[in-house]
């Protein structure tokens, strides 16, 4: 997971965004900033003001990425209850699913499955990790998740 720096340029969508003024910049990193320190309340303010949900940094990773891989459930549910995008991958092919898996949360990882998020995608699946270093909490829920789905 890569973090963005003050240089990011930030998009809503695949595209590349023009250059940004430093002003425009930090704002956004701001709004990053949000999601990576657990400011709930900070953050809804900004998205009923209409900031994208699905607003990517330069690495393609989402709020809901970082939210998920920092561990703060209740910026996740805010996110979720927003619309996120619980299946946008970033550049390295990581889903939010896959950040919770990694830091073996088991509320997180089922709020993002409770979403619908899908337990089959990115470069290494939520059970690819979950295998990959051992985490026997999370190879029982993706099982229970993939036998729920069947």
């Amino acid at each position: 997971m890569q973090e963005a720096s003050m240089t990011d340029n930030f998009s809503t969508s695949s595209q590349v965004s023009p250059e940004l003024k430093d002003q425009e910049l930090e704002f956004l990193n701001s709004i990053f900033d949000l999601a990576r320190n657990n400011k709930p309340i900070a953050l809804q303010s900004l998205l009923d003001q209409g900031i994208p949900v699905n607003l990517t940094n330069s690495h393609g990773d989402t709020l809901l990425i970082l939210a998920a891989y920092h561990e703060h459930e209740e910026i996740v549910r805010v996110l979720l209850k927003a619309g996120a995008d619980p299946d946008r991958l970033n550049d390295r092919g990581q889903t939010a699913l896959v950040c919770a898996v990694f830091r073996d949360n088991l509320t997180i990882s089922q709020l993002l499955l409770d979403a619908g998020a899908n337990a089959s995608l990115g470069t290494q699946t939520p059970a690819d990790v979950a295998r990959f270093f051992d985490l026997p909490r999370m190879q029982e829920l993706l099982a229970t998740a993939a036998s729920t789905a069947e």
